[in-house]
């Protein structure tokens, strides 16, 4: 069965370091942690969104960035799918090793932070269709601070306070659960305790989101192997599903869609899933996904934030125990593989005081770009204790 032998990452406040010196250490605490040598890998899947835009390297980068990582055996393979490229290179490493049995390297590695705001935001819009882009940065964009995303987001949030029964109390309380989560993750961007009155307070990206509500420039990289292994240390992955997006559903519709297939290739239900990992762009989005992914009703998840439900020590699933893109961070091609580390952690007992405690199973949702309104790529993993 095809199992997660290792993981190495590094922090999410990694501005001090290359993009090559974060893949280098997140590669070889990965190998070490599964007792493997670097000869033995047989595959290197690499995902990274940006460099093309930012660091002038837009091809070859696993080759490039992992030429001293002695992986001379390994062929490799480079993955751009936006914000889901983590997950999706781990979906084809998921895949490689059920069909080959041999050990699979999965790396993300993200340099956001260059000093040129206005570069880092294009080169994330790139993850929007060329044709719908210009009109846009005209609509949306310009409600946002000029960020596309953001602005989706903004209008989204407004729906829930409007249609959906969502105050903006819970959303910012859902800010500060990550944030006051970020502080017991030694790999978080975001380690400051924050009060529901200071998301409320910071600084308006776009209404009604504030700054403390939103993710942020992120540097890090993670990384797994995934091999064959029946041992009871190695997690297994039961389900790795990838969908991607053209316009047929609406953005939230698709995390709706996607869900049920991963029931349905796992056998299991809501209540068999531990902790969850979602894809937090906004805290308000938090709170969307989790209505959307089914797990509680139109307006009933900001309340069940509220009374703590979510939290590690609650009485419903856990979410985003790390902080979430919010707090940990989110660099946007590694931001999958971080999200499965956490599940690992978590089922393994090894997440500190952001344990969940007993945590067999976990789940994460991850999605990038958005195309004619539609998720560009949704990805569902789920791991389980053997």
């Amino acid at each position: 069965m095809v199992s997660i032998l290792g993981i190495g990452m590094t922090s999410c406040n990694r501005r001090d370091m290359t993009l090559e010196e974060m893949a280098m250490h997140a590669v070889s605490a990965a190998l070490r942690d599964a007792e493997i040598d670097a000869r033995d890998v047989s595959l290197v899947v690499f995902a990274n969104a940006l460099a093309g835009k930012l660091l002038d390297q837009g091809c070859v980068r696993a080759q490039s960035y992992l030429v001293n990582a002695g992986l001379d055996r390994a062929g490799m393979v480079n993955i751009d799918n936006s914000c889901a490229s983590g997950s999706t290179a781990f979906h084809m490493a998921y895949n490689s090793v059920q069909a080959n049995e041999s050990p699979v390297l999965v790396v993300g590695a993200e340099k956001m932070w260059t000093g040129d705001r206005d570069a880092t935001i294009a080169a994330i819009e790139d993850a929007l269709t060329a044709a719908e882009r210009p009109g846009l940065k005209d609509t949306v964009g310009s409600r946002a601070s000029g960020s596309v995303f953001m602005g989706f987001n903004a209008q989204w949030a407004n729906t829930q306070l409007k249609e959906r029964g969502t105050t903006l109390e819970e959303i910012a309380a859902t800010a500060a659960k990550a944030h006051n989560l970020g502080v017991e993750n030694p790999t978080a961007q975001h380690t400051k305790p924050v009060t529901v009155e200071d998301v409320l307070a910071s600084r308006v990206i776009a209404e009604p989101l504030t700054r403390l509500m939103c993710s942020s420039f992120t540097d890090g990289a993670a990384a797994m192997v995934l091999g064959n292994s029946n041992s009871s240390i190695h997690p297994r992955v039961v389900a790795s599903v990838l969908r991607s997006g053209t316009g047929q559903f609406e953005y939230h519709n698709r995390l709706a869609d996607t869900i049920q297939e991963a029931w349905k290739v796992s056998g299991m239900e809501y209540g068999d899933i531990d902790v969850l990992e979602l894809h937090d762009a906004t805290s308000a989005e938090e709170l969307y996904a989790l209505e959307a992914l089914g797990y509680f009703e139109t307006g009933e998840a900001g309340r069940a934030v509220l009374a703590g439900a979510t939290l590690p020590t609650g009485s419903a699933v856990c979410v985003n125990p790390s902080g979430g893109l919010v707090a940990r961070g989110h660099p946007i091609g590694a931001t999958g593989i971080f999200q499965i580390i956490e599940l690992v952690q978590q089922v393994t007992g090894q997440s500190g005081t952001r344990q969940r405690a007993n945590a067999r199973c976990g789940m994460a949702v991850n999605t990038g770009g958005i195309v004619y309104g539609d998720a560009a790529a949704t990805s569902i993993t789920i791991i389980e204790r053997q």
